[in-house]
Order: structure tokens, then C-alpha cells, then sequence
């Protein structure tokens, strides 16, 4: 019981609970050092729970006794099983304690915070330290500003708070890549500025380096994600699933930039509009190139013309603007003067660009009319054509007609004849091309099926390739936890010791397993030699007794021996009975010696003497409540 007695007050203490140096064992706990321990680990346990009750204990009588039952019914909605009240914690036995104190410590969360099963890591070990210090910051008394010191300035001002705002960055990417092109390698190691340079305000570099991190995990979580549902079962590599997956995303813009150029042709709305969706259609390569196609060599020249200028002339204004160094005030205003009539020029050139656009957009619509025109007449052309060669056919064979139909006979049965023979070509070939077909498809559904079980393997695979890597991530994780708990540990501690100590506890579990096995052997032969010694009694008085029975009825001595043997039994069975009554008994005196030393145990006349006493206290605290009531 030390051990264990060892193992619940190093239990306790990281609790919380100040059990003194000179305590080494359970049975010297008092009531005040009881009441604490199963307060603080309640508190540990369920903080709900425990932050109604007060780890001291009040002086009244009544107060302890409210006390008492509230530890008693937080025990039992814990699950404690075993009796329990408010006498438990008041007239404690050692016994019921150290059950109680045990039953405690099992519900501790390990770590005093997290499962060992489920280590956080780095993590773990930045949520301690960011715990320790917030309960420092906060056991810190407030003070005014006048009266603080430096520390106290830094840590309980609020001057050093910022929004959260995140903005995008731009970050190099592994430089192994090979898809990544040179000049952007090269870019990345000489123009690409840092982080900090990329921020106009320094507090918000955390904040977007912490959303980028959380949208790529994020990124990567989703892609694992559907790479597994619907990645694998498409037999595709990851790069065509993704190609398939862009060009469907693809289509379905398009479909919904068409739906809604039609919805504003439909509608006749500003032009403008339409032309910014007319001008994206194009860039998703959906209007066929027939703007490129279609117009004259002027209008396409007219239209680069009119289209370039005034983008090269808002540059060249701009590069004036940033190379021309700061003149007079004079000079300024010419050149406002002369920027304006340029601006002026460049909307007057953009209302000529937009009219010309509607008005090629209407030449483009009478052109598209002409051409479906034009393509309908040579479709009727054509077919007129061919009804004139087939009657101009027939009219050429008009004059000799008799042996032209004998001939077109002939040619007819010829046609049959040959019909019949492809016919019957066909089916033998029909029959071979079936039997071919019906292996094949045979075939192809083996492969499918072993196909389809690669298919199950790979992602089953797959699974345990991705259940394995998570395994060994939380084990380094784990390591690495408690590699710097094991660094935090005082270094004093000997390891020898312990291992020696543990090595003593296990070889004396040993020898008295070795013990009770022996006893147990000894009192199995042992009962085993007095059945047999019993049967052979009773085998022994069977055969005496018959034969001394037979010459008893002829013989008056023999008669007398037989009464003699028959009392010799009946005291033989006395004696053994008395042997077995007196086994019985002395068993009995050592289960009342158990139970006098259990019950000196738990201290039964301390505990009603204390009763007496708080008895007592109660009648005098009943005595001044009713003089104060009758003073009152």
C-alpha cells in the first residue's frame, strides 16, 4: 500500500493539492487535507462540477455537513459505485478513502490536460506555454497606468493589438519543380521582394501568413478528399483528372457567357454590356473566329487603328507623366491644358470605336443572313441538279428501251445472285465474327473485373499508405513530446532507481505468487490424503464389521468385540468431527482478527469521539441561534 499511497499524493499534488513533505501515506490525512484533494480533483476532472465547491473547509457544524453531501453527490454523478456521504469525508476510514482517492486519480485526464493516445506536438507544447503564460499575465494584479512598471506596460496595454486583415502575398514555390519556366526561377531569387517588404502595414504579416497557410491546407485536404471519392474510381492520373476536370469547368462558363449574351440580345440591353460579354466569349474562343474571318482588309486595318491609339496614348501620356521632371507653375498649366485636349481627342475617339463597333456588329449580322441565304440556295441548287441528271439519264435510254430493260433485267438478277451469295458470305461470316465477338466481350468483362480489383487494391492500398504515413506523423509527434517533456524534467531524478525499485516490487509479486501457488499445492495434496485416508476408514470398518458381525452371532466374546468396534468408530467419527469443528473455529477467530484490525483501521473511536464532539457543537450552535431568535 506505500506504493500506491506514493503514486495517489504525487497524483494529487499535480492536481493542485498542497500535501505537506511529511505525508507519506493515506493514513494521515486529515478532514481539511481530504476535503481538498477530492475538491481539486473534481475541479480537474469536471471544472462545471467542481467550481461550486470550495476546497477549505468551513468552521459550522452545518456548513461542513452541506459540504460533506455536495462531494458525496459530485462522486456519484462521476460513477463511483461504492458508498458514499457526507461521513466518508467527515469520519473518514482509511480503507474508503484511498478507494475514493484511487477511483479519482483514474479519472484524471492524463497529462494533466490531453490523452497520451493523442499527442498534439508542437502544438500541444505552444498551447501549454501560451496557457502558462495568460495565467501569469492574469495572476498579475491590475494596476493604473500611473503606477506601472515596464513589464506591466507592455503586457497589460493594449497599444500592441491589431486586427486580424489578411492580404495575398506572393511566395516562391519549391524550386525542384521542373514544370516551374526559368525566368520565373530567376525572378523569384533576385526581384521577388520579402514578405515584409510586400505589406504596407507590418502587423498584418501574421495574419496573412496564416491565411495562406490555412487556404493551402485547406487546398490539400479538399484535393486528397475528392482524389479518393471520385479521383480513383476514374482510372485517370492526377494530371488528366485535373486537365478533365478545367475543361469541364470550362464548358460550363461558356454555357453560362452564352446564356447571358443571348439574355441581353434578347432583352436589347446597352451595348455595353454586350460587348464585355461579346469580348470574353472571344477569349474563351467561342465565337468561332468569325469576327476574324469575316470583313475587309480596311475594316480590320480601321479597327487595329482605332483600337490601339488611345491605349498607346494613355501610355505615352503616362510615361510623360512619371519621366518629365517638375517645372514652373506655368509649365504646369500648359500641360494640363494640353492633357485635357489629349483626353478630350480620346473620348472622342472612343464614341467613334463604339459606333463603329455597333455598326460592325450590324454588318455582321447582315453578312451572317446572306451567308445562311446563299447556303440555302446551293443546297436547293444541288439538289435540283441531281434530279435533273437522273431524268436527263432516263430520257437518254428512252429510244432503245426494250433491250435496255432486258439489260437492266439481267443486271437486276445478276444484283440478286450476288445478293444471295454476299448473304450467305455474311452469315458464315456472321457466325465466326459472333463467336469472336462473344470471346472478346468474355475477355473484356475479365479485364474489367480485374481491373476493377487492381482498382479496389490500389485504394485500399492508397488507405493504409495514407493510415500508415498518419501513424508515423503522430508517433514523431509523439517522440518529439516527449522528447522535450523528458528535457523538461529535473535531471536530478535517478533513472536507476526507479528501474531498481520496480525490479524489487515485480520479484516480490514473484515470490509471492510462488507462495500461493505452493499453498495451494500443499492444501490440494492434503485434502487429497485425507479422502483417501477417510475411504480407506470407511472401506476398513465395512470389511471389519461384516466379518465381525458373522462370527458374532455364534461367539459371546466376538459379540462383545463387535460392540467394542462399533464404539471405537462412533468415537473416531467424534474426533474427527471435533479436529474439523476446531479447524472451523480457529478459521473464524482469524476472519474476527481481519475484521478487528480493518476496523481498527478505520478508526471507529477517534471518529465517535469526533461525532461526540460535533455533537456537541451542533447543540451549542442550536443554543445561540434560539437566544438570538428570542432577542430578536
Amino acid at each position: 500500500m506505500e506504493e500506491v499511497d506514493r503514486i495517489l499524493i504525487h497524483s494529487l499534488r499535480s492536481c493542485g493539492t498542497e500535501v505537506p513533505e511529511d505525508i507519506q501515506s493515506i493514513r494521515q490525512f486529515n478532514t481539511e487535507l481530504i476535503v481538498e484533494a477530492v475538491v481539486r480533483c473534481l475541479r480537474v476532472i469536471n471544472p462545471s462540477l467542481g467550481a461550486t465547491l470550495s476546497h477549505v473547509l468551513p468552521p459550522g457544524m452545518s456548513a461542513q455537513f452541506r459540504i460533506g453531501t455536495s462531494l458525496a453527490q459530485a462522486c456519484q454523478d462521476l460513477g463511483y459505485s461504492s458508498e458514499v456521504g457526507y461521513q466518508t469525508f467527515l469520519y473518514s476510514s482509511e480503507p474508503d478513502i484511498r478507494a475514493l482517492l484511487i477511483f479519482l486519480a483514474e479519472k484524471l485526464p492524463r497529462d494533466s490536460s490531453e490523452d497520451a493516445h493523442q499527442p498534439a506536438g508542437k502544438s500541444a507544447l505552444l498551447q501549454r506555454e501560451i496557457v502558462a503564460t495568460i495565467k501569469q499575465q492574469l495572476s498579475l494584479p491590475w494596476l493604473p497606468l500611473s503606477c506601472r512598471i515596464a513589464a506591466l506596460r507592455r503586457s497589460q496595454s493594449s497599444c500592441r493589438l491589431h486586427r486580424f486583415h489578411s492580404q495575398p502575398l506572393s511566395l516562391a514555390s519549391d524550386p525542384a519543380l521542373k514544370s516551374i519556366p526559368n525566368e520565373r526561377k530567376e525572378y523569384w531569387q533576385r526581384y521577388l521582394p520579402s514578405v515584409t517588404s510586400q505589406l504596407p502595414h507590418l502587423p498584418s504579416v501574421a495574419a496573412s501568413l496564416l491565411e495562406r497557410n490555412t487556404s493551402k491546407l485547406s487546398a490539400v485536404q479538399e484535393w486528397e478528399a475528392e482524389w479518393k471519392s471520385q479521383g480513383l474510381a476514374s482510372r485517370l492520373s492526377p494530371e488528366d483528372y485535373r486537365s478533365k476536370k478545367q475543361q469541364r469547368l470550362q464548358k460550363r462558363i461558356q454555357e453560362q457567357l452564352r446564356q447571358c449574351a443571348q439574355l441581353l440580345a434578347e432583352n436589347h440591353l446597352p451595348s455595353s454590356s454586350s460587348q464585355d460579354l461579346t469580348d470574353m466569349l472571344r477569349a474563351f474562343n467561342l465565337d468561332g473566329g468569325s469576327d476574324q474571318k469575316k470583313g475587309s482588309r480596311f475594316t480590320r486595318t480601321q479597327r487595329f487603328t482605332y483600337q490601339q491609339d488611345p491605349h498607346t496614348l494613355k501610355e505615352q501620356m503616362q510615361r510623360a507623366a512619371e519621366i518629365l521632371p517638375k517645372k514652373d507653375a506655368q509649365d504646369a498649366d500648359a500641360e494640363q491644358q494640353e492633357i485635357s485636349s489629349l483626353q478630350e481627342q480620346i473620348d472622342s475617339i472612343e464614341q467613334e470605336i463604339r459606333g463603329l463597333s455597333e455598326s460592325n456588329k450590324l454588318l455582321q449580322l447582315t453578312i451572317g443572313q446572306v451567308e445562311g441565304e446563299v447556303n440555302d440556295m446551293h443546297q436547293s441548287c444541288e439538289e435540283k441538279a441531281n434530279v435533273v441528271r437522273v431524268k436527263k439519264r432516263a430520257v437518254e435510254l428512252l429510244p432503245d428501251a426494250d433491250n435496255n430493260l432486258d439489260k437492266l433485267q439481267t443486271l437486276v438478277d445478276a444484283s440478286a445472285q450476288r445478293m444471295a451469295n454476299l448473304i450467305g458470305q455474311w452469315e458464315s461470316h456472321q457466325a465466326r465474327l459472333s463467336d469472336e465477338y462473344m470471346e472478346l466481350n468474355r475477355v473484356q468483362q475479365e479485364q474489367e473485373d480485374e481491373s476493377s480489383r487492381w482498382m479496389k487494391d490500389a485504394k485500399d492500398l492508397y488507405e493504409k499508405i495514407q493510415g500508415s504515413a498518419d501513424e508515423a506523423k503522430r508517433k514523431e509527434e509523439l517522440y518529439k513530446q516527449l522528447l522535450s517533456e523528458y528535457e523538461s524534467l529535473p535531471k536530478e531524478v535517478s533513472r536507476a532507481a526507479y528501474t531498481q525499485r520496480i525490479l524489487e516490487i515485480v520479484s516480490n509479486i514473484k515470490k509471492q505468487k510462488e507462495e500461493i501457488t505452493k499453498i495451494l499445492s500443499d492444501t490440494k495434496e492434503l485434502q487429497k490424503e485425507i479422502n483417501n485416508l477417510t475411504g480407506k476408514v470407511d472401506r476398513t470398518f465395512v470389511v471389519t464389521d461384516e466379518l465381525v458381525f458373522k462370527d458374532a452371532k455364534k461367539d459371546e466374546p466376538v459379540r462383545k468385540a463387535y460392540k467394542y468396534l462399533a464404539a471405537l468408530h462412533e468415537n473416531c467419527s467424534q474426533l474427527i468431527q471435533t479436529i474439523e469443528d476446531t479447524g472451523t473455529i480457529l478459521r473464524e477467530i482469524r476472519d474476527l482478527e481481519e475484521q478487528i484490525e480493518t476496523e481498527t483501521t478505520k478508526k471507529t473511536l477517534s471518529n465517535l469521539q469526533k461525532i461526540l464532539e460535533d455533537y456537541r457543537a451542533i447543540k451549542q450552535e442550536n443554543a445561540q441561534l434560539l437566544a438570538r431568535t428570542r432577542e430578536a
